[in-house]
């Protein structure tokens, strides 16, 4: 009989991810509960909608998550072909109106920083000379990175899990502690890990108001990128919450393109404007990607849009007891979900055991 009996509610990459780490351990019983699944497209399920590189965008504070999950996306990258992730090039702009700026807004994210602390992380990382800039540029970086096709390591993530008996189920919840009584064992579940992104923000239970949209409208095109590009988003000009980057996905998966990170936008509809002025910015940073023709030089295969789930304080990775149910939750990434997943994973099994002896002790 096993030992623990999980629920995993939440099929993209966190609760995946967390599903997988969960069945590796010799006695849990793992069953995934989600209303949307690897194959499907929803603007709520934002999983597949992202690049997905590793561009580390945490403070060296809470650098955890995103420093334990890149060995493991390295090494898959160079051992596992199946899981669909190759490295890459990726090369960090920053401009010039923008490190002016930094004091009132510009280059907020980390990644942007002039002396970011990733560089002791990530493979190869130099800044880049002055003759490899462009105009109105201050500075940039390069440094080995990976890629994912999502839409081959999601699937590739369910398979993983499969292998090792874990069962999933399509459910729509009203109230997290439902997810205790849909463990394939037909028991009663033992703990909830609470991986449902976005949708943290109506269920029950939790009805975490702290959980908001961020936007992000993507060109998915058949062109190749010769290299990831991530330009500082300006916050100087230009319309509010753009930013420009481009990404190869492995095995023929494509160039996304970008992009937005609008926090509080709900809507999960292209703009044509919007995507007109994704292309443009694609075409000037890497003219290459359409052979020099312009917009006209590429070839789309989708436009899209994802909702990232952004929180207010960050992401949560706690435990608490709800309607009597022990819930771990693993929720609000925003835009690094991918590149946090197996760090966030092991806080996760952490608190799994921290349950697991909490019970054991009142045996």
């Amino acid at each position: 009989m096993p030992t623990t009996t999980i629920v995993v509610l939440g099929a993209g990459v966190s609760g995946l991810t967390c599903a997988l780490q969960l069945a590796k351990r010799p006695g849990n019983a793992v069953t995934v509960v989600a209303k949307h699944m690897p194959g499907d497209y929803d603007t709520e399920y934002t999983s597949p909608w992202a690049g997905a590189n590793v561009l580390p965008m945490a403070d060296r504070a809470n650098s955890r998550w995103e420093r334990r999950t890149w060995p493991e996306l390295r090494r898959l990258a160079k051992e596992v072909p199946a899981a669909g992730i190759h490295l890459q090039t990726a090369r960090v702009l920053r401009r010039e109106k923008d490190v002016a700026a930094g004091a009132s807004g510009g280059l907020s994210d980390a990644l942007f920083a002039l002396n970011p602390w990733y560089q002791e992380l990530m493979d190869d990382y130099r800044e880049l000379g002055r003759d490899e800039l462009g105009t109105g540029m201050h500075s940039g970086c390069e440094f080995t990175s990976v890629c994912i096709n999502t839409a081959i390591y999601l699937p590739w993530l369910v398979s993983q899990c499969l292998a090792l008996g874990v069962v999933f189920r399509r459910g729509v919840l009203g109230h997290v502690s439902e997810a205790a009584g849909l463990s394939h064992t037909g028991q009663r579940a033992d703990l909830v890990v609470n991986a449902s992104g976005l949708l943290a923000y109506r269920l029950g239970g939790v009805m975490d108001r702290a959980v908001y949209p961020v936007r992000g409208q993507i060109v998915v095109v058949r062109n190749e990128a010769p290299q990831g590009i991530m330009l500082a988003p300006s916050g100087v000009d230009g319309p509010e919450g753009e930013i420009s980057y481009a990404m190869t996905r492995a095995a023929g998966g494509g160039t996304v393109i970008g992009g937005t990170y609008q926090k509080g936008n709900w809507d999960g509809n292209p703009d044509w404007n919007t995507a007109v002025r994704i292309m443009q910015r694609a075409v000037e940073l890497l003219p290459g990607l359409a052979d020099g023709k312009g917009i006209e030089g590429l070839s789309i295969i989708r436009h899209g849009v994802g909702l990232r789930p952004g929180r207010d304080g960050g992401v949560r990775i706690e435990k608490e007891i709800i309607d009597g149910t022990w819930v771990v939750h693993n929720y609000g990434h925003a835009g690094w979900g991918y590149q946090g997943s197996y760090g966030c994973a092991e806080r996760v099994l952490e608190l799994v055991d921290e349950i697991a002896g909490q019970v054991k002790s009142k045996l």
